[in-house]
């Protein structure tokens, strides 16, 4: 499951607003802000729709792996 920073680094990597990301997952601007602020914990299910949804985009998330989680672009 992809953390909150990933989420907005994913964003900024695809040029994407929250509200184009709200748009595109058809969740509401305010799930988005609030995963991303990590002022609610949102349901597992949410979280992978938002995953899905930055990978189809072309990110690809990288687990920990002594460095911390990361993204990038898919090559």
């Amino acid at each position: 499951m992809i953390t909150p920073e990933q989420c907005r680094a994913a964003r900024a990597l695809l040029r994407m607003s929250q509200d184009d990301l709200a748009a595109k997952t058809k969740l509401s601007a305010v799930t988005i802000r609030k995963f991303e602020n990590q002022t609610d914990s949102l349901r597992e299910a949410t979280i992978n729709l938002i995953e899905l949804t930055l990978e189809a985009g072309g990110v690809e998330f990288i687990d920990k792996n002594g460095g911390g989680p990361g993204v990038r672009l898919r090559g």
